[in-house]
Formats: C-alpha cells, structure tokens, sequence
C-alpha cells in the first residue's frame, strides 16, 4: 500500500491538486440554487443595498443590527454592479475551493506534504460545508476567511525577513477582524485574545512571538473599531455588536422540560386553518407554527410554542430596537434565575446540536440527522485523542497553532451559551484540522504492513 502511494505522482501546486473540488462545488450551486430569496438570504441581501444607500440599520429607535456587516459588505459591490445573484452564489464554490487551497498552504508550514494533503482532502470532502453553498448565506464565506487566517498567521510566524512577517502580521489581524465583522461572536473571541496575548506579553516581553501575537489581537480590534463606532452612534452604547443577542439568548434559557434550547421564529397568533404562512419581524416569510410545521408540537398537540411564548414576544414586540434586546435579556435573566439547572441542560442539548444537529424541540426525528454523524463524531474522536498530547507538549506546539486553537477555544466556548446550530462548528473545522494534523504529525506513527518476522 505505502509502494503504491509513493508510485502515485501528484502536483505540488495546490490550486492544481484540489481543482477538482472547485467544479464540483459549481455543480452543487447551479444545481441546488434558487431564485427566490430565503430565510438569512433576505435580510444579507436587504442589508447589502442598505450599504449602497449609505447606512446599514434603520435610525433609533428601529435600529435593526441582526448580524455584522462583513457578509453585506462582501456582496454589496456585486449588486451595486448588477451582477445576477447566481453568479454571487457561485463565488461559494470559488471561496469553498480556496479554502482548501489555503488551509493546505498553511498547513504544509508546520506538518508534512502528505498529511497536510489527507487533511485538506477531508475538508474539501466535508460535506457539512455544503449545506448554504447555493445560497447567500455568511457559512462559506466565513470558513474561506478563516482558512486565510490559518495561512496567514503560518506565515507570520516563520523565520523570514522582517518585511514579509510584517505584512503577514497586518494581514492576519485585518482577516481576523472581518471575522468578527462576519460573525459578531468573534469579536468577544477578539478580546479574550486581546487580552490573552497582553498577559503573555507583560509576563515575557522579549518573547517574539507573544508580540506577534498581541499585535495580531491589536490589528483585529482596530479593524472592528470604526463598525463599533457606528453602533454606538446609534445605540450610544460602547461594544455594542448587534440586537439578536437577547433574542438568541432567550430560546436558550426557555424551562418547558420538551424545549431544548433550539431557536424558534417569534410566535404569531394562530390562524384560521393549518398551514398559515405569515411573516416573522425581520421580515422573512415564516411558519406560524402550525402542526405541519417542523417547530410544531407533535402530532394532534396544541401549538406548544405559541402557548409557552406568545404573551411574552406579545410584550417584547412592543419595543423596538435595543429596548427590545434588552426585554429578551430581562426574560433571560428571569429564566436561569428560576431554572438555572434547566439552562445547564439546555447547554448540553446545543452541544449536540453545534455537533450532529440534534436535538431539536417539537422536531420529530430524521434518517438525514445519522449522514452528521461519520463526519463530526470522526473530528470528535480525533480531538479528544489529541487532547493529551496536547496538554503533555503545550509548550512545544508551534505558537500559531496554539493561538488558532485558542481562537477555536473561545468561540465554541461562547457558542455553548446561545442557541446554536451545526453551521456554527463548520466555519471553524479547518483550525480543528490544522491542530488534529499537527498533532498527528509530531507525536503518532501509523503502521499498515505487518513485520516479515511475525509469520507463523
């Protein structure tokens, strides 16, 4: 088997050896993609042409701030040219193939040409990354950025000239600040790095790398600095991101026993006849969650959602803007108060939904959930074996693969607290590649020929 590996001759040019992917992924797009616009589409593509109009949320007292800027700010140029937005989507299988192309980059700095080559096979045949490819969702998009920060700060840290570690040091802090711009949450992982890397540098100031490190930290908060302006402008609050925080939080800490913490479009009244379809507050079409409706109760129930929750979205809905976040963040803290075990639970449920998308309140079961499982319960396995070789050898574990690992840390970390899903854990798989190989490459060796002198 290892004679037939070495006999097998591949490019060394990366862009060349996963090109295959790219046509695949195009053939996924223009297959699966839709004209109509749907679900987080709508609102990407409305906050994209709030841009070309000058602002991005409506004035106080509607300030509307559901998800960063960085997604609308990527496809806001595209439409201002009229570019179709099949087209746009397939920029997903181009962005998709690249990080491929990047996470090899990165990784071939710190692990073999053959493992890094087996690890970025196993990303481009990561079919979970699959999942929005065909729509204008932010997942593609933040896994490409990501990817590109796991090459850049590979780089940064290599033994080259000053001028080109600087600029791979500017570039990793820019890239991790439009992360947080794409995906609001990182922009807490940005201070607990922030603040991480200052300690490590005040402990040892003439160690090279912690400053490389707080100076990458410093890079990503100036670059989130002029988004945090405009929300204070708004909101007159300082590090204020968004106002769907409240209202993730809110599902997460619901204490019905058959409620598990997973998100729900806000209860409307009911309708006469079942499958009403009416609009949710931002404006997607949405379920009135009736019995035929995933989010209902089970079968020949009551509408659970709408008895357990109508009369409170019916006094949360009468603010608008913060006021209204902060309404969600008064029943959050009413509910752990009353239940805090109950929350614990509820944290444990989005584990397994961050993980294999499982479980769901009011969803009956389905055979799809069981296609999540070879892939996430594979990357599980690995990252608990490389977790004590991990803490055995911390400080022999080159430093930007620490940092990386401590970005994955914090954020699925954080992600354990609000309702999540498995597209959450997908846009940050390449860091857990790039540790699980370096892992393997410096402490495991895989046998597959038997010794000649074991014959019986």
């Amino acid at each position: 088997m290892t004679g037939m590996l070495n006999n097998i001759r591949l490019p060394r040019n990366p862009y060349l050896l996963f090109l295959p992917f790219l046509f695949l992924y195009v053939l996924v797009v223009l297959l699966f993609q839709s004209n109509p616009l749907w679900g987080d589409e709508i609102r990407h593509f409305n906050e994209a042409q709030n841009l070309l109009h000058g602002f991005y949320s409506p004035p106080a007292p509607k300030v509307e701030l559901r998800n960063g800027p960085g997604y609308p700010l990527f496809i806001a140029p595209l439409l201002a040219m009229h570019i179709p937005l099949v087209c746009i989507k397939l920029l997903n299988a181009a962005m998709l193939y690249l990080s491929i192309v990047f996470l090899f980059k990165g990784m071939i700095q710190v692990v073999s040409f053959r493992k890094a080559l087996l690890a970025g096979l196993f990303w481009a045949c990561y079919y979970n990354s699959l999942d929005f490819i065909a729509m204008l969702y932010s997942e593609v998009f933040t896994a490409f950025l990501v990817s590109l920060l796991v090459y850049f700060l590979m780089r940064s840290f290599k033994h080259e000239s000053s001028k080109t570690t600087k600029k791979f040091i500017y570039l990793s802090g820019i890239t991790f600040g439009f992360i947080a711009l794409t995906k609001i949450i990182f922009g807490y992982v940005i201070v607990c790095m922030l603040i991480g890397t200052l300690l490590l540098w005040l402990v040892n100031r003439h160690a090279p790398n912690f400053k490389k490190g707080l100076t990458v930290s410093l890079i990503a908060m100036i670059t989130v600095i002029p988004y945090l302006a405009y929300t204070y402008s708004l909101t007159g609050r300082i590090f204020y991101w968004g106002t769907s925080g409240g209202n993730n939080l809110y599902w997460m800490t619901t204490l019905p026993d058959n409620e598990y913490g997973s998100w729900f479009a806000d209860p409307q009244p009911a309708k006469v006849g079942s499958g009403s379809v009416s609009k949710t507050t931002d404006g997607q079409v949405g379920s009135s969650f009736t019995l035929k409706n995933r989010n209902a109760g089970t079968y020949g129930s009551e509408d659970s959602v709408r008895v357990h929750h109508l009369k409170i979205f019916e006094e949360i809905n009468s603010h608008e803007g913060v006021e209204r976040d902060d309404a969600y963040k008064k029943y959050v803290m009413q509910n752990i108060k009353a239940n805090p075990v109950k929350f614990i639970k509820n944290c444990f449920s989005n584990v397994g939904r961050i993980l294999f998308n499982y479980p769901y309140s009011y969803t009956p079961q389905k055979p799809g959930t069981l296609a999540r499982l070879p892939l996430n319960g594979t990357i599980v396995v690995f990252m608990v074996l490389c977790l004590i070789p991990t803490l055995k050898n911390w400080r022999k574990i080159n430093y930007p693969v620490r940092f990386m690992l401590f970005i994955a840390m914090f954020y699925l970390g954080g992600s354990i607290f609000g309702s999540a899903e498995i597209r959450m854990f997908t846009v940050v798989v390449p860091i857990l590649i790039l540790w699980i190989a370096f892992i393997i490459q410096r402490s495991v060796a895989v046998k597959f020929e038997f010794d000649n002198n074991n014959k019986e």
